[in-house]
């Protein structure tokens, strides 16, 4: 299995942002333009979550959708504010491939389920947001706001019985510092489950995608800040990657 590198696109309303530990979030740029310049990077998959939709008291903004999926020509995962079963599958025909779920997988896990049966567990990606406490890492859902009293490992576990393809685990402590991921957290949370796990959560440069794949076993990486504030690209993610030996799609590569 070739291993995935993913930019991250938080949309604000009518915008990007990125912030720190989830807070301080300051505008980054728009997405129709970020998608296309991901579009010529060599990204494996990009991952749009609408980080207020939650909040939101109308249904989710399913024409922007579209209007990115036109223009995105590779696997878009789309996660942010879903709590019914229809909404996912507008998604899906908006141009989603895949959705991210949340904070309703802790009110109505069986949600996760209802969506790996109707469209397979490929389109599940099962998103944690994790916070350590008191030697522990705990789960919080509403963009990080809530403490749902779920220990991250019998969490991961849940949501794979349920049906989930693919688990995103980011570090709400390491978010946006760019100090790396929080590699005993990915550690711990593939060696409890069998389906693919994305580290998110702290990436600042090549080594700590590498080591997030070499040392916690992670099946991809995800990142935002690095892209966003940092001349690093996606392509020389995977060409340093690809040096430290681990497999990778690039066009120079196979």
């Amino acid at each position: 299995m070739k291993v995935r590198v993913i930019p991250t696109l938080l949309w604000k309303q009518f915008g990007l942002v990125k912030g720190i530990g989830f807070n301080s979030w300051r505008r980054v740029g728009s997405v129709l333009p970020a998608i296309k310049v991901y579009n010529q990077r060599e990204v494996d998959e990009l991952v749009l979550l609408d980080i207020v939709a939650h909040q939101a008291e109308g249904d989710l903004d399913y024409e922007s959708v579209d209007e990115f999926g036109q223009d995105c020509f590779v696997p878009m995962t789309v996660g942010g504010g879903i709590t019914r079963i229809d909404q996912v599958q507008r998604l899906l025909r908006a141009g989603a491939d895949k959705v991210s779920v949340n904070t309703i997988s802790y009110q109505r896990p069986e949600l996760i389920t209802e969506i790996a049966k109707l469209h397979g567990t490929q389109c599940v990606v099962a998103s944690i947001d994790v916070r350590a406490q008191d030697r522990s890492w705990m789960c919080f859902s509403h963009c990080g706001q809530q403490s749902t009293g779920h220990e991250v490992v019998e969490w991961a576990q849940e949501l794979e019985d349920r049906g989930a393809g693919e688990i995103l685990i980011t570090s709400i402590d390491n978010d946006g510092t760019m100090q790396g991921y929080d590699l005993p957290l990915v550690e711990s949370v593939v060696g409890a489950v069998k389906i693919p796990v994305i580290a998110s959560g702290g990436a600042g440069n090549y080594q700590h995608m590498v080591d997030a794949v070499k040392q916690a076993g992670a099946s991809a990486v995800a990142a935002a800040s690095i892209f966003h504030f940092t001349e690093q690209t996606p392509a020389e993610a995977k060409l340093s990657m690809a040096k430290a030996g681990i497999p990778v799609r690039t066009p120079y590569l196979g």
